[in-house]
């Protein structure tokens, strides 16, 4: 009698999420970056380079790394040279530009002008100033796992105030046992940060002109349904938001 002996599956370091991937990811880039000058003096924010990387690349990067096919990309300040570093990019990843030469749109405006460019539902956004090291797996498709449509109309990733590198508030949420999420409001400090990442619902949008306002605006009412959820970021996250936190920052991921 012959066993068999089943074949070796070799260990992984960063196992993969076999998941359904949403097909299109906005990333956010048409910001003045005011606190960044005067870096930001002759080029937008997303284009200010970490470690010989911009940050636009960095998260465009993760957004392919995913296996998501398509992202877009929003521009206001110095938005030619936000095109020519999309028209430049090689690979397989499709981007799109959404143009708000015309108005800055804020967040939840931007998305707004950006829909009929996205084509997904849910969709990831994802703030261009923000960078991240995933944890044992990528971060992007553990977000699509959690994502719940019966429960959830958007998934924050979030991360503990207290790893939060390169933020200097007060925290933004409380998260439950269950994940659902609610404002700091009264008080004085929230324990955890939102990444400026997020898995989100077209339908939050609807009725929504193209106009400035903020994302809250959506969130608002999820959170009035309590269909806001939060999950916890397992790996490093940067926020980029001076020139001082860009050498800090590449401190970090040198010995990262």
């Amino acid at each position: 009698m012959t066993t068999r002996v089943p074949p070796r599956i070799p260990l992984a370091i960063r196992p993969r999420i076999d998941v359904a991937m949403p097909g299109s990811a906005m990333v956010l880039a048409a910001g003045l970056g005011k606190r960044m000058r005067p870096l930001t003096a002759t080029r937008p924010k997303p284009l200010v380079e970490v470690a010989g990387r911009t940050l636009l690349d960095r998260a465009l990067d993760r957004v392919e790394a995913a296996g998501i096919p398509q992202a877009v990309v929003n521009a206001h300040y110095f938005a030619d040279q936000i095109d020519a570093a999309v028209a430049a990019r090689p690979g397989p990843l499709s981007i799109r530009v959404s143009d708000e030469r015309a108005q800055l749109l804020e967040t939840g405006g931007g998305v707004v002008k950006a829909l009929p460019l996205i084509d997904a539902d849910p969709f990831f956004v994802i703030n261009a100033d923000n960078m991240w090291i995933d944890g044992s797996a990528d971060t992007l498709r553990l977000l699509a796992q959690r994502w719940d449509p019966a429960a959830m109309d958007a998934l924050l990733l979030l991360v503990p105030l207290a790893r939060a590198t390169g933020y200097d508030g007060r925290g933004d949420f409380h998260l439950d046992p269950a994940g659902v999420v609610s404002p700091r409001g009264e008080f004085r400090i929230a324990p955890f940060v939102y990444s400026g990442i997020q898995l989100i619902a077209k339908h939050l949008f609807d009725g929504e002109p193209a106009e400035p306002f903020s994302v809250w605006r959506a969130w608002n009412k999820a959170l009035a349904q309590d269909r806001l959820y939060g999950a916890v970021h397992q790996g490093l996250w940067f926020h980029v938001g001076t020139p001082a936190s860009v050498g800090e920052t590449e401190g970090l991921l040198a010995t990262a």
